[in-house]
């Protein structure tokens, strides 16, 4: 399978924050095969593992990780009208919600597609219409009538919901699609564990898809604590700014030069030692690459690095424009080369960092 069908299977799977049990159902099938343990832990995160050549208990441990959950939203109120009153999960720019079709998945697993409504701007006070609706004030139109039509769709309140447009091609070497922030990620290290399968490694490998980082790295915190690693390597879907109105010294990074790799954003100052790893392996490689301007975001890595006594981390990434918005939007080439990066820097492991 070519990086950009796995790509549409994760980013059109349903995975708000706390319910990313689809997601993770379609990462075990795709990696399952690849290498020789998987399992998952009470709170969902995902654990593929690769034993290293030795294949000694004292072996040590590489975590590369990428979270599996989406932002969305959660059903909190259904008014007698059977409108559908709801809450965030993860961070939105509350300008750019309205307006979207979402789809809300009941208790049973049964779909069901909505619209976020507003009222028409012919009927919106003039100096209302130029003003953000605040969340509180939104709703959700599943074309119900009452409060009763919509429980008999099984939906109730805690249903998670999420904005929803499939992966689209644009332009040739461009796609669109929703949650690249992390599906991206996902991609990379599922293609990296097949393109590893036949190669002796020289540690163990674990490949760790996360539950729970949009709301507050949870998943990577509680992965880290159990997998005890030496060494870790977050990817991330993260922000690409090379559009219109943003000055160059403001965009984190930009589409077309490559896999970011970070060094330092809000939750880790990375070692230099990593990052001039990266670079070399990039270098020697010949791919090309970027580095992500501080101190933008925070990933899992920022988890990671303070667990237990400390582990050394850092972060690679794929440039995504337009991420924690309904649509995102990536080249491939850039998947391809933080596929690529991903890849040789876990062949030449531990090398000099351990």
């Amino acid at each position: 399978m070519q990086p950009v069908e796995v790509l549409r299977e994760l980013s059109d799977g349903f995975g708000v924050a706390g319910f990313e049990d689809e997601v993770r159902e379609t990462i075990a099938r795709l990696v399952t095969p690849l290498v020789d343990e998987v399992k998952t832990d009470a709170l969902g995160n995902l654990f593929a593992i690769r034993r290293g050549a030795a294949n000694r208990a004292d072996e040590r441990t590489l975590m590369l990780d990428a979270h599996m959950d989406e932002i969305g939203f959660m059903v909190k109120w259904v008014d007698e009208n059977g409108y559908i009153r709801f809450a965030p999960i993860g961070g939105w720019d509350e300008r750019i919600v309205p307006g979207h079709r979402v789809i809300l998945l009941t208790r049973e697993g049964t779909k069901h597609h909505g619209v976020i409504g507003t009222a028409p701007p012919h009927i919106v006070p003039p100096d209302e219409r130029k003003k953000p609706i605040p969340m509180e004030r939104m709703f959700v139109d599943v074309g119900a009538t009452t409060r009763d039509e919509v429980a008999g769709m099984g939906i109730r309140i805690g249903d998670p919901l999420t904005i929803h447009y499939p992966l689209a091609q644009l332009q040739d070497g461009y796609v669109t699609g929703k949650a690249f922030d992390d599906r991206a990620g996902c991609c990379v290290l599922i293609e990296a564990a097949s393109r590893l399968a036949e190669h002796a490694l020289g540690m163990t490998v674990v490949f760790s898809f996360v539950f729970g980082e949009e709301v507050g790295l949870r998943g990577a915190r509680t992965a880290a604590y159990q997998l005890k690693p030496d060494l870790a390597i977050a990817v991330e879907g993260t922000a690409a700014a090379d559009m219109p109105g943003v000055p160059e010294e403001n965009q984190p990074v930009r589409l077309g030069l490559g896999p970011a790799i970070s060094v330092a954003d809000r939750s880790i100052v990375v070692s230099r030692k990593i990052i001039a790893t990266l670079e070399s392996v990039a270098e020697s490689g010949s791919i090309p690459y970027q580095h992500k301007l501080p101190f933008y975001g925070g990933t899992d890595a920022g988890a990671i690095h303070l667990s237990r006594g400390g582990v050394l981390a850092g972060v690679i990434s794929v440039p995504c424009r337009y991420i924690h918005s309904p649509i995102s939007t990536l080249r491939l080439d850039d998947l391809e080369n933080t596929i690529r990066l991903v890849t040789e820097v876990t062949k030449t492991l531990p090398g000099d960092l351990l």
